[in-house]
């Protein structure tokens, strides 16, 4: 770490204290010229040596931070694992059987159409049999079966293959919990607790990680541009959208029914980890990328929000800098609309009021500016108005008795 030079003119000699202290300093200035002319003698071999130093160090942090990454998708896929292993056989035989249901009503309800032509309540019969038979139908296709006889009412996807069950897995440690597939089996159901009271914590720390990488990354990258922390937010915001843009085109590679505005809610509603579940991706041949997909937005999300939080934080700090002097004299004006002001004291409480930033750093501070504009406005109507106000004759009669 480069020490810096302190400067020993300003201060003053003259008692026995301030002399021990220049002294000191003195001293400490010329350990900085040893080692600043230590290091210049020593050439390239030290050189070479804090280099190779700072390059290490850099490896070392950079690993850190993909460890931590890897270690929490191993922990998923893990987790992912064990949920298919629990909930897999139990999906199975819940398909079964609605299938099983399914077939039984469709087989009595032909029948009742085959073998009853005769029958005088042939309708009611029929209309009771269609209503039990449709109640099956709509339990099949709710329970994630396809309404096709032809093909034995087939599973369109399956619910808890490998790549789904990972998915879920993400979906429970980010607590987005989309809600499309969920644990049905008590073992399933004791296993999600304990996988969420490790897997939580966890995933909360990688995403601070990130975040406090992203953060360090804009910082650096905010060096270079004005020194405007609005500008920050809008310039975070704007590349959050392109994140989330970015991840709704890779959607539309896979998801033939989605358009680029459902690819980009989705995107927004998993970052924001507000998990609606009304569109979630079902081709399972991509769910590895979208789990890590989902992974690194969240800290890019969380540094996008906690920069828009500090930008707020900061207008409410100005606007609490108007408070006080200013707020009482603006009170007290609208209690006295109408009545006699004094022009003058309340030219002078305004001026007064007027918070002083650093006044001899940002005497042209646009702030400055725009709040002396304001209170000359308000200097000028209040004038006006009392220039232009009608002459009001008072008239009194006093009544007495005689």
């Amino acid at each position: 770490m480069p020490m810096k030079k302190v400067s020993v003119k300003e201060y003053d000699s003259q008692d026995e204290a301030s002399t021990e202290l220049l002294e000191k300093l003195k001293h400490l200035d010329r350990r900085v010229d040893a080692v600043e002319g230590g290091g210049v003698a020593k050439g390239g071999a030290g050189g070479r040596r804090s280099t190779a130093c700072w390059q290490s160090v850099k490896w070392k942090s950079a690993l850190n931070h993909i460890g931590l990454l890897v270690s929490l998708s191993i922990y998923c896929g893990v987790g992912g694992l064990i949920f298919r292993h629990l909930e897999r056989p139990a999906e199975v035989e819940r398909l079964s059987h609605l299938k099983d249901v399914v077939k039984t009503h469709r087989e009595r309800f032909m029948h009742t159409i085959l073998n009853n032509t005769e029958v005088h309540n042939l309708n009611e019969l029929l209309a009771f049999e269609l209503a039990k038979y449709e109640a099956a139908v709509q339990l099949a296709a709710e329970g994630g079966l396809l309404i096709v006889a032809d093909k034995d009412f087939p599973e369109p996807y399956e619910r808890w293959s490998i790549l789904q069950a990972v998915f879920f897995s993400s979906t429970v440690l980010t607590t987005i919990g989309y809600g499309n597939i969920v644990p049905v089996t008590t073992g399933g159901r004791v296993f999600c607790i304990c996988f969420a009271l490790i897997g939580i914590p966890f995933t909360l720390t990688v995403i601070a990680d990130w975040g406090r990488l992203f953060a360090t990354a804009v910082s650096v990258f905010g060096k270079h541009m004005p020194s405007k922390t609005w500008f920050y937010a809008i310039l975070a915001v704007g590349f959050l959208g392109v994140y989330l843009a970015a991840g709704a085109g890779l959607l539309l590679l896979w998801e033939d029914d989605w358009t680029f505005f459902d690819g980009f809610y989705f995107c927004f509603i998993t970052m924001t980890t507000i998990g609606f579940g009304d569109l979630v991706p079902k081709k399972p041949n991509y769910m590895l990328l979208c789990t890590l997909y989902i992974l690194i937005g969240l800290a890019l999300t969380s540094t996008i929000i906690e920069l828009v939080r500090r930008q707020y934080a900061t207008s409410w700090a100005k606007l609490q800098e108007l408070s006080g002097p200013m707020a009482e004299t603006l009170r007290r004006l609208g209690e006295t609309a109408g009545t006699g002001l004094d022009y003058t004291a309340l030219q002078k409480v305004l001026t007064v009021s007027m918070p002083k930033w650093n006044s001899k750093k940002n005497e042209h501070s646009p702030d400055i500016a725009a709040l002396e504009a304001i209170t000359n406005a308000i200097l000028k109507e209040v004038k006006e108005a009392q220039n232009n106000k009608p002459k009001v004759l008072q008239i009194v009669i006093y009544e007495s008795s005689v």
